[in-house]
């Protein structure tokens, strides 16, 4: 499905990520002793871990196990009465507001509770205890341990940004029972950057290609990309991968290989095999050098998150409870004002909301937002006490093909501001019925509808003078190459044309289709004679001939209503000729 670009240092540093540190009102006190029973088997097994290193990835994940029990049987210990979630409110609201705002994004109905002890367990010690996949071991994997252990700043920024969204992937990862190796998956795919993009235009932090991602329902157009969604593109790619277990019989290697170069490509590789008697596992398929390497840079990431002090890196702290809860809106409303009023900067915003395409997000497509917690009590707050408009823009159709100046003057812009809006080319008419972003106004104040927001499209035309249809008329033994050199077209667009091959060959008389400019000259090549021993003979003593040219409009009308045939100036596309012409016999249509 994908082509991957080689990992690139991210652009944002852990140090400028989001601050961790929840704003809250103080929660009740808890009987000391149920909490310190709730907590003492956690820090035991963390401290062991330290004291000793681990040998290999059994033993990381058996201290895992062991540290993640430890956690749910002290939080068994500790008493309903004294579990009251923490109230997470940077300003007034109504309660209702706030009981949904509290509910977990992926478990809804389910309270966030920042007390529980399992929220806070080292999200890595549940990555590590929930490893299902076989082990991969050989030069490879080596190969892209060196490569990650040699750049611990990279790795910081890839797990730096990967808290963000890890707890998220690995809920919805452990949901489905599929193995926990598959919520790093997006390490390799694109350093957990939302915002990456592929040569082969493979987007978002599971890469999904444009037509691989409209089978999975993931929206694309002029207002969003859902494969830079986070909850969209993490549904999706596992909606995508467990198709794919299935296909290969719970061989999760081969799957992973199919995320990778596509399921009929690997089938082919298995048949092969079969077909050969050989074995049909990953290490045995012949498969491009990307896909042998995908499994080896995964297996490799697997190993950094089971020992990294192994390899010389540390990973980030990742509290196990979500870390930004989606915020419900009923209004269209700018970027820049949504920000303002989760008290964020707009880099940030974008950073949980990275799908947007323009600097409008519409309620009747996306519905909602994603914030962290601390900042979504602030948004709902700062939003009931807005009395401002929401939002800027809006959408407009182009009730007509015309060229991008008019269309500014039409909705109150400038040129160069509804070309850069909207990512107009240069020399390109705007086509009827394409959609543009423009400046909201007193005739264009309405949110935009669910219809145009779901298949807004914009189409161009090249802004070029119009064609016309021309006939000529074959000579014998005239092929679609002879006829394309004599007036200096092109081969393959005279064959389409007149729908014919670019071998093809006209009958004497036949009428030979082409497209010209009006008032333009299509010039003849010198004659060419029969040829003589398979090659072309250029006639020595041809007179000049007459160029021929495109009747206006009126001209033509006239000419069909009389019957009779005119001469026409056809447009040569490789220019005027410089040498002698060849008088023709053309026919207006």
């Amino acid at each position: 499905m994908h082509r991957h670009p080689t990992p690139v240092p991210a652009l944002i540093d852990p140090s400028d990520s989001p601050s961790r540190d929840v704003r809250a009102t103080a929660s009740p006190k808890r009987p000391a002793l149920t909490l310190l029973a709730a907590l003492l088997p956690l820090a035991l097994a963390a401290c062991a871990t330290k004291t000793a290193p681990l040998a290999s990835n059994a033993d990381a994940q058996a201290a895992a196990q062991q540290s993640v029990q430890a956690v749910e049987a002290g939080a068994s210990a500790v008493t309903p009465a004294n579990t009251t979630p923490r109230t997470l409110v940077a300003a007034p609201m109504p309660v209702e507001k706030l009981d949904v705002l509290l509910e977990d994004t992926m478990n809804p109905g389910e309270k966030i509770d920042l007390d529980s002890p399992r929220a806070h367990v080292d999200l890595w010690a549940r990555i590590r205890s929930g490893m299902a996949m076989p082990d991969l071991d050989n030069d490879l994997v080596r190969k892209a341990e060196d490569w990650y252990s040699t750049r611990p700043d990279y790795v910081a920024r890839m797990t730096g940004r990967g808290s963000l969204y890890l707890y998220h992937v690995v809920d919805e990862v452990e949901k489905r029972g599929m193995p926990l190796e598959l919520a790093l998956l997006p390490f390799v795919e694109s350093a957990f950057r939302n915002d990456a993009q592929s040569s082969a235009k493979a987007v978002g932090m599971w890469q999904f290609m444009p037509a691989t991602g409209r089978d999975f329902d993931l929206k694309q157009n002029i207002f969003r990309d859902d494969r830079r969604d986070v909850l969209a593109s993490t549904k999706a790619a596992l909606d995508y991968l467990q198709r794919l277990g299935k296909m290969f019989n719970g061989d999760w290697q081969l799957a992973l290989a199919a995320y990778n170069w596509g399921p009929g490509n690997v089938g082919k590789a298995v048949a092969r095999n079969q077909k050969a008697g050989l074995p049909i596992d990953y290490d045995s398929l012949r498969i491009p050098d990307e896909t042998r390497y995908y499994l080896p840079k995964l297996q490799a990431v697997k190993n950094i998150v089971m020992r990294p002090e192994a390899f010389g890196l540390q990973l980030p702290p990742v509290a196990n409870h979500p870390y930004f809860l989606s915020v419900n809106i009923d209004r269209d409303i700018d970027v820049a004002r949504a920000a303002q009023l989760a008290e964020l900067d707009e880099d940030t915003f974008r950073q949980f909301n990275p799908s947007m395409n323009k600097p409008v997000i519409l309620a009747a497509s996306s519905g909602q937002i994603l914030l962290p917690y601390d900042n979504a009590s602030t948004f709902v707050a700062n939003l009931e006490q807005y009395r401002g408009p929401l939002a800027s823009w809006t959408a407009w159709v182009v009730p007509k093909t015309m060229k991008p100046a008019d269309a500014a003057k039409q909705v109150g812009m400038s040129e160069t501001g509804i070309r850069e809006i909207n990512r107009i080319p240069a020399r390109m008419l705007i086509t009827k019925g394409s959609t543009l972003l423009v400046p909201r106004s007193a005739g264009r104040d309405q949110d935009v509808s669910e219809h145009l927001a779901d298949h807004a499209s914009i189409a161009f035309a090249p802004d070029v003078p119009p064609m016309r249809r021309v006939t000529l008329k074959a000579g014998k033994g005239d092929t679609v190459a002879s006829v394309a050199r004599r007036y200096r077209l092109g081969t393959t667009q005279l064959a389409q044309w007149n729908k014919v091959s670019t071998k093809a060959a006209f009958k004497p008389g036949q009428q030979v289709v082409v497209f010209v400019r009006e008032g333009q000259t299509l010039a003849a090549a010198e004659p060419v004679t029969a040829p003589a021993k398979g090659k072309a003979v250029v006639a020595r003593n041809a007179k000049p001939a007459k160029t021929t040219r495109v009747a206006s409009s009126a001209t033509n009308k006239a000419t069909k209503s009389s019957g009779k045939t005119r001469s026409a100036k056809v447009a040569s596309s490789g220019g005027e000729s410089s040498g002698r012409t060849v008088a023709t016999k053309t026919a207006l249509r």
